[in-house]
Formats: structure tokens, C-alpha cells, sequence
């Protein structure tokens, strides 16, 4: 395993407000980022904006404002949600910041130079939604755009174009070299049935036709077109080709690094095929590992920002908690899967999983050390009773397999592991039934033996939920009477870690929610009631 992790998010699109999908992967990403830093990894967290384009140009003119005064507001955004859900990136790229415009017009140059960029004309159809162009056949004789569904535009202008066919064979070596680049597989299977084999033209990278963008430093009047301006924010955040590369040599250079991105099935295209090409052309090495989610539908329906179709993070968050949100994003939906967001769903999956199993067995664990040991956690002293072996080897294997897990960006899978330790553990309840070992003397050893094995078990679910259950795991501490040091990683397989420990019951972490009450609610975020 690499000793270090560079993971980024797509730079989302600020033409409007961030909804739950974008939040999901930032969500996402934000867990394993969490997860490995837990672990003692290093990991370097990257998200930001594409401010780019058409259509930033188009909304911002209709609003009456400048582009950057309009990408300014909405970006503000992207800032406190993230701050809301507690995502913790450790750098937010903006392309229209100075250390990204001078790394794209020096990266446009050095293609140039090289001779794998060139001056034509482009005639072909217009997606102005996706920013990008079609041929004859890929718009079929309805003139549709293939990746949105919507109508283009016939178009001609003079523009810059990136040899895609230089290095083709090169990208499909790279793919045969490498067949954990693009996950899940199939992926890798649409990007050269669909892509490639037909037939790759070569990638139009500038526009003369609106101004919003940057300027090509040989041709002022070409902006750069925004796949190369968007994807170059991956190394322009680390000061690629810059006075202060360290982060660059670190987290890029460095064999070490592994290099993961995030990205949705809508964008997998330009990242999958033209962003290895690029960096071929730079003479710099490519991702590790590319891992495309499935989309978060609304009812079956994909969401979307110009379908209005979408829901507000902010309302359930304030209304939900932080961790509910965090919890039900990465559990509902299988990592890599599609999924459709439901207010029925959500509200069942808090109830079952956090409500019902993990935060009652926390209540009814410290109260039971409240009852019958005066609130102190009593010592590990093996296997005492006929059910704590079975108990100690389900946590073993939970910490192996979650481990094991979360390496492999199967964040829910990781999570699911958890929720049997904590279902396991409610059965080890009534396998060893405390309240009748308590009416026998003979039996006390075997009592404090079941409250430390339960006690050790909401520790570790505790530790592995962390990244996900951000406030809640730590109230979880705070009830088992853990200090700071005893809660880090190093410590998940000390089974001694609680002896002694006084326990502080506090609040339930989960309230159950009223389905009555809060589908209702949600539906009406999703404008369902309207």
C-alpha cells in the first residue's frame, strides 16, 4: 500500500445552488479522506469550481452582473456547505484564481510547442449545457446530445484542437497495463466501445465564440476551452510549474503517492480518455486510480440543477443533524452504484441503523454499567463467558474487513461491516442476558465480562463509524469516558483501552423519527407536495 493518498472531488459548476448529489460525493470522498488520516496516512483533500464557460457568461448577463461577481456568490455557497456537512478538503481550487490561469495558458503553450496542439475550424453540434461539441453521428439525426438528452446547435469556428490520435494506442496500452485505473470496469468497457473504437477525433480546446475564460497567451482572442482549463485543476492546485512545487513533488511526483479521483458517470469521458492524454503530452505520470459513482436519482429520475428536480442539503441537515445526512449518503447507496434518494428511505434507515441498533446499544450498555457496576467499566479479563470468543472475533474480523474495504473506495460495503458488529453485539445482549447473570453472586465475574466486551464493542464501531458520524462518535466517547489519546486509531485492538473507565450517560445520539412527521417534511424539500 502507498504511504500517502492525493483523492480530489470533481470541480463542480457554480451556475446554480449545490444540491444533495454534489454532496454525496464530496461526502464520499470526505470519508476515506477521513478514514486514511485516522489511519495514520497521509492524504491531501482537493475539491473547488469550474468558473468557466458559456454558460456562466449567459446567467451571469441575464442576472446583470459580472461573471466573476456571479461565480463569487455562488461559490460563497459551495463554501458553508461544505462547512455544514464538516467536510474536511485541505485546499479549494477556484479556476479563476491566478496560480490555476497561469498553469493553464503555461500548459496550452507547452502542448503547442510540442506540436499536439493545433489551429483549425470546427463544424459540428453544440451542447451549450455540456460545453461541448458532437459529430454528425454522436448527435444522430435528431440532433440530441448524447451525454444530456438536450437539443444542440449546429456550429463553425475557428478553434485549437488536441491530437487525440497521437496517443490512443498509448491510452489503451495504459488501460491493459492497469486495470484498476478506472473503476467500476464497465466504465473502462464504454470508454472504448463507445469512445474510442468508433473513432476519436481530435479534442477541440478553445473558443472565440464567448470571452468568459482563459485567454490562449499565442491567440488572445481563443479562450481555453473547458476541459483542459477544468482538468488541469488537479495539478495546478499543487503548484505544478510553479515557484513553490513541494506539494507538487509530494503528492504528485512521488511514487508513493497514490493518486485518486472522484468523479461522476457524466464526466467520465474527459477524465477516462483526455486528461491521460494531456498529461502524457506534459511528460508527467497519470491517476492511480479513477473511481466513477453512480448518480443519485430523485424517484428514478436523474437529479438536476436546470430540471430543478433536487434537494436542498441545508433544511435535512439542520433539521436531521450533520451525522444523519453524512450516514444516509454513504449507506443508502452502494458506492459506485446508482441510487435514488427517498424520503421514506432516509427516514428508515436513521431509525433501523442509528436510532435503533448503534444508539440503543450505547443507552442500554451504559445504563447497565450504571446498575450493576456503579458507572466504572470493569477490566478485560478474556473470555469469560461462552459468547464473548464469537463477540471478540466478529470485532477482529470487522476491523480487518472495513480496513480492507475503505482501501478499495468501497466506502458502503465498509460501513455495512460496522452495522453487524453493532447488530452482533445487540444479540450478544440477549445471548448472555445481563440483567439474570446480575440475580447471581456466582456470576459477577461473567456480568463484568459482558459489560466490558460491550462496552469494547460500541469502542471500535465507534472508531470505524467516525468518518462518517463525525459528532455523534465522539458523544459515544464522551459516554465511555474515553480522553482524546485513548480515542485514536492505534488503540482500535486494545481490548483493555476501557478498564476502569467511569461512564457519563448522556442524551439518546439518535432521537427516532416519526415517519408520520418527517416523510412529509422531506417530500416537501423534494417539491413533491407542490
Amino acid at each position: 500500500m502507498k504511504k500517502r493518498f492525493y483523492i480530489t472531488t470533481p470541480i463542480y459548476y457554480p451556475s446554480a445552488k449545490l444540491h444533495i448529489g454534489h454532496a454525496y460525493c464530496t461526502t464520499l470522498t470526505d470519508v476515506f479522506a477521513r478514514s486514511k488520516r485516522e489511519r495514520g496516512f497521509e492524504c491531501y483533500f482537493l475539491t473547488g469550481a469550474d468558473e468557466h464557460g458559456l454558460k456562466i457568461e449567459k446567467n451571469a448577463e441575464a442576472k446583470g452582473v459580472t461573471p466573476q461577481a456571479f461565480v463569487d456568490e455562488i461559490v460563497e455557497g459551495f463554501y458553508k456547505l461544505w462547512d455544514l456537512l464538516k467536510i474536511t478538503n485541505d485546499d479549494f481550487i477556484r479556476t479563476t484564481q491566478e496560480r490555476h490561469v497561469k498553469v493553464v495558458q503555461d500548459v496550452f503553450t507547452k502542448m503547442y510547442n510540442k506540436g499536439d496542439i493545433y489551429l483549425g475550424k470546427y463544424e459540428g453540434w453544440y451542447c451549450r449545457y455540456c460545453e461541448a461539441f458532437w459529430t454528425d453521428t454522436q448527435a444522430g439525426k435528431d440532433h440530441i446530445c448524447p451525454d444530456c438528452g438536450r437539443e444542440v446547435q449546429r456550429a463553425e469556428e475557428e478553434a485549437y484542437f488536441f491530437k487525440t490520435s497521437k496517443y490512443v494506442d498509448s491510452l489503451l496500452k495504459f488501460y491493459e497495463d492497469n486495470p484498476k485505473f478506472l473503476i467500476p470496469e464497465s466504465r473502462k468497457n464504454e470508454m472504448i466501445n463507445t469512445f474510442i473504437k468508433p473513432g476519436l477525433e481530435d479534442l477541440c480546446v478553445s473558443r472565440t465564440s464567448f470571452s468568459w475564460g482563459i485567454p490562449v497567451k499565442e491567440n488572445p482572442k481563443h479562450v481555453v476551452y473547458v476541459w483542459l482549463d477544468a482538468l488541469t485543476n488537479y495539478i495546478s492546485a499543487l503548484g505544478y510549474n510553479s515557484d513553490n512545487p513541494e506539494l507538487f513533488k509530494k503528492y504528485w511526483e512521488d511514487e508513493d503517492t497514490e493518486i485518486i479521483h472522484i468523479l461522476g458517470a457524466d464526466i467520465t469521458r474527459f477524465h477516462a480518455i483526455y486528461w491521460p492524454m494531456f498529461l502524457e503530452s506534459l511528460g508527467i505520470r497519470k491517476p492511480d486510480r479513477e473511481f466513477v459513482h453512480g448518480l443519485l436519482m430523485m424517484r428514478e429520475s436523474k437529479m438536476s440543477k436546470s430540471k430543478g428536480n433536487v434537494v436542498d442539503p441545508y433544511p435535512l441537515v439542520e433539521r436531521f443533524g450533520v451525522d444523519a445526512v453524512r450516514y444516509y449518503l454513504a449507506r443508502e447507496v452502494n458506492f459506485g452504484s446508482d441510487g435514488s434518494f427517498s424520503p421514506e428511505q432516509f427516514v428508515e434507515r436513521i431509525n433501523s441503523d442509528l436510532a435503533n441498533s448503534f444508539g440503543n446499544l450505547l443507552n442500554r450498555t451504559v445504563s447497565m454499567i450504571n446498575k450493576y457496576f456503579e458507572g466504572v467499566i470493569p477490566e478485560y479479563k478474556g473470555q469469560i463467558t461462552e459468547f464473548d470468543g464469537n463477540l471478540e472475533s466478529v470485532i477482529n474480523a470487522t476491523i480487518s474487513n472495513y480496513e480492507k474495504a475503505m482501501d478499495d473506495l468501497k466506502i458502503t460495503e465498509a460501513i455495512t461491516y460496522v452495522n453487524e458488529l453493532v447488530n452482533r453485539a445487540n444479540k450478544y445482549i440477549d445471548e448472555t442476558t445481563p440483567w439474570a447473570l446480575a440475580k447471581d453472586e456466582n456470576k459477577k465475574e461473567a456480568l463484568a465480562s459482558v459489560m466490558n466486551h460491550l462496552a469494547y464493542s460500541i469502542y471500535v464501531a465507534s472508531r470505524l463509524y467516525h468518518p462518517v458520524l463525525v459528532t455523534a462518535s465522539d458523544k459515544a466517547f464522551d459516554q465511555l469516558g474515553i480522553d482524546e489519546k485513548e480515542r485514536e486509531y492505534i488503540n482500535i485492538t486494545n481490548k483493555n483501552i476501557l478498564d476502569n473507565h467511569k461512564v457519563n450517560k448522556g442524551e439518546p445520539l439518535f432521537p427516532r423519527l416519526d415517519p408520520n412527521i418527517e416523510v412529509p417534511f422531506i417530500s416537501e424539500l423534494m417539491g413533491e407536495n407542490k
